[in-house]
């Protein structure tokens, strides 16, 4: 396996590949892994995420997978990196982290087969698929502020090319605990399935990033608050959370909100019938 990363190097954005703590630039430059500036790894033209997958999850939602998976868009200017700051807008209080993998294609496709789709897919990479879910009553058909905010799709450290998604761990940490445990192996729709699908009326382009879902356990987070998510084999992808500076306007459009159905999307299902108490504000 090889991972490639992108970086700012001498103020410039460089490709690198890592060499056990260190990072590679093609003219020889190295830099310590640690000490990097890293950036989003890939410049995707789109960012296409699945809404359910994952046994677990939709356990604890207690309602049944549809027949065939179904979609929402991240645009491309939600795109985060390793290390990057989460930012949660004033006056909104449901931001909730979910551990995925990332799918990254590597050549176009279009009307591609199931078992085609290995051979566009470039690689791997560990996403946070992050959730504003104070404007899930407004957004809840598009989720397009909901999951595509500024800075609310963190990719990285890096994409790892001949990884195998088969039986592998994927774990969130909040401030060094375990907030998700789960598998690739509890997906309903593997990697493959999930390419081939949006192909069918989507054209895939290199670079574009396809989510695959996360396990049970997404909570709200805070300010000053750390999540980490590792998969094995891709490492592990921090975010740590800061307050927006500004609140959201007022003076147009809808407005955050705190009703059932976001508490009860940002808290996990039933909150109400399992004693759930909201997280500090």
């Amino acid at each position: 396996m090889t991972e490639y990363r992108r970086i700012l190097l001498d103020g410039s954005p460089v490709q690198v590949v890592r060499e056990g703590d260190e990072l590679v630039a093609g003219d020889g430059r190295r830099v310590k892994a640690d000490e990097a500036a890293h950036l989003p790894p890939v410049t995707p033209s789109k960012v296409v995420a699945v809404h359910l997958n994952h046994r677990t999850r939709v356990e604890e939602f207690g309602s049944p997978l549809p027949a065939t998976p179904t979609y929402f868009h991240k645009p491309v200017s939600a795109l985060n990196s390793h290390r990057g700051a989460v930012v949660r807008p004033a006056g909104c209080k449901w931001l909730n982290y979910e551990g995925e993998v990332a799918i990254v294609i590597g050549r176009t496709a279009r009307n591609i087969a199931p078992e085609e789709a290995a051979s566009y897919i470039v690689g791997y990479t560990v996403g946070n698929d992050f959730g504003l879910h104070d404007f899930r009553d407004t957004d809840a058909g598009s989720m397009l502020r909901v999951k595509g905010s500024d800075t609310l799709c963190p990719l990285g450290p890096g994409v790892v090319t001949g990884w195998d998604f088969r039986h592998k761990r994927l774990r969130t940490y909040v401030n060094g605990k375990v907030a998700q445990d789960g598998s690739t192996d509890e997906m309903r729709w593997d990697m493959h399935y999930l390419v081939a699908d949006i192909a069918r009326t989507i054209t895939l382009l290199p670079g574009d990033v396809l989510l695959s879902g996360t396990p049970a356990g997404s909570r709200p987070v805070q300010p000053g608050d750390v999540v980490e998510v590792e998969v094995e084999g891709l490492g592990r992808l921090t975010s740590h959370i800061v307050a927006g500076p500004t609140p959201i306007r007022a003076d147009v459009g809808a407005q955050p909100t705190e009703s059932e159905e976001v508490l009860s999307t940002a808290l996990g299902g039933d909150w109400e019938f399992r004693g759930i108490r909201a997280p500090r504000r």
